[in-house]
């Protein structure tokens, strides 16, 4: 059955309401205390199959028994709309028998973004779809035994302690707490390099929770970075790196579309500052010693094609368009597996962006890091490998 536009709207705001509801007003919690627990929605099940949202990156959906093997499930955001319209999803299945499972994913306020991928076993693999005419609804069909199905491969707090864990084991590298979010979840970041090195890299990630080809771009080029300085390649006496790849970790948890515990889309509080986890950067940048300036700023997203977000022409200055030209310019179309565009747009006073934040703040080249939604994995690997090397050589042509 379809639901009405305005049936839509109230659906998904009783999820919203029964499920993440957004709570501005709650005060972040000391960095002390445990994660507030998430509540899950309560899965539901045949006598031969059973589906559950009882894990992070899970969403609080709803699911409805259509048949024995036949299910729904509705998929609403964390907030009323407006919102960005990138419907995440995320399920566990076990079943037995060997027919088929049928599972119908029922869009609210959105249409279907993301192609389904099916982990089993630590193999992640494409599911087809058939996608109804208006977008509304993606019908899967499940083999039987049990996996989970989620928008993209899993990316979760285990996967970047992990990346954290590598980067801490490099020289001159510490780890820090800049903060927790309203949920209680800490802010983990690196820093490398000496406190006193004149020139500061910040590299941020996660901001948006379902943009996982940006988490993977962003752990590549970390993978890099910490080659390039574990073999003595990076003289970080000369420059320092503050690193924070899960901007949004309640967001990740509690398998939001956009924002955060607090309902706020943390690329658009740059500036305001009214959210614990921007908030956290800032008061850490406030508190660079004297001589320590940024001098330039990547942040990694996903969208639907790969691209970077730049500064226009009439806002850099020759040392910014040197930078440019030696980190992306001619590489376009020349990585294998990862064609990219560049564009260029003004910073747009009062957006809340981090890129036009950190540009207006501090006069630097700020960038976002755009991976396809479905860009191949692999050259989304070897291309950030490979940008991170020419960005590490190009910073130099921005020494002040």
């Amino acid at each position: 059955m379809r639901l009405s536009s305005a049936l839509a709207q109230r659906v998904a705001l009783a999820l919203v309401i029964g499920g993440t509801g957004a709570c501005s007003g709650t005060p972040p919690l000391p960095p002390s205390l445990a994660a507030a627990p998430v509540e899950r929605a309560s899965g539901c099940a045949t006598s031969t199959v059973r589906i559950d949202f009882d894990f992070d990156e899970a969403p609080a959906s709803r699911c409805v028994i259509r048949g024995e093997r036949s299910f729904a499930i509705l998929i609403g955001p964390e907030h009323a709309p407006p919102i960005n319209p990138s419907p995440w999803y995320a399920f566990r299945y076990r079943s037995s028998g060997s027919a088929d499972i049928s599972v119908e994913l029922d869009y609210l306020g959105a249409a279907h973004r993301y192609a389904p991928k099916l982990t089993v076993g630590g193999t992640v693999a494409p599911l087809s779809a058939s996608v109804a005419a208006d977008g509304m609804s993606a019908t899967l069909s499940l083999p039987a035994g049990e996996g989970i199905v989620s928008g993209q491969e899993l990316f979760g707090s285990d996967r970047y302690d992990a990346l954290l864990d590598r980067l801490a084991a490099l020289p001159a590298v510490e780890r820090l707490t800049l903060g927790a979010s309203l949920d209680g979840r800490l802010l983990s970041a690196v820093h490398i390099g000496e406190a006193k090195a004149p020139r500061l890299v910040v590299l941020i990630g996660r901001a948006h929770p379902p943009e996982i080809t940006g988490a993977l771009a962003m752990d590549a080029f970390l993978r890099a970075l910490a080659d390039e300085i574990a073999a003595g390649r990076v003289d970080t006496a000369a420059t320092q790196f503050l690193i924070l790849p899960l901007l949004n970790p309640d967001g990740v948890a509690r398998g939001h579309w956009r924002a955060n515990r607090g309902g706020v889309d943390l690329n658009r509080d740059w500036g305001i500052f009214s959210q614990p986890e921007t908030r956290a950067v800032k008061n850490w940048l406030d508190r660079l010693p004297a001589g320590v300036r940024p001098v330039a700023m990547v942040d990694f997203h996903s969208t639907q094609h790969s691209l970077f977000y730049v500064q226009g022409a009439d806002e850099t200055t020759p040392a910014e368009e040197a930078f440019l030209a030696a980190w992306l310019g001619g590489k376009e179309k020349a990585l294998p597996g990862y064609p990219f565009t560049i564009e260029r747009r003004n910073a747009n006073p009062g957006s809340g962006t981090s890129k036009n934040w950190f540009h207006a703040t501090y006069g630097i080249p700020a960038y976002t890091y755009e991976a396809g939604d479905e860009a191949d994995r692999a050259g989304i690997d070897t291309a950030a490998r490979n940008l991170a090397r020419a960005f590490l050589s190009a910073l130099p042509l921005l020494a002040r």
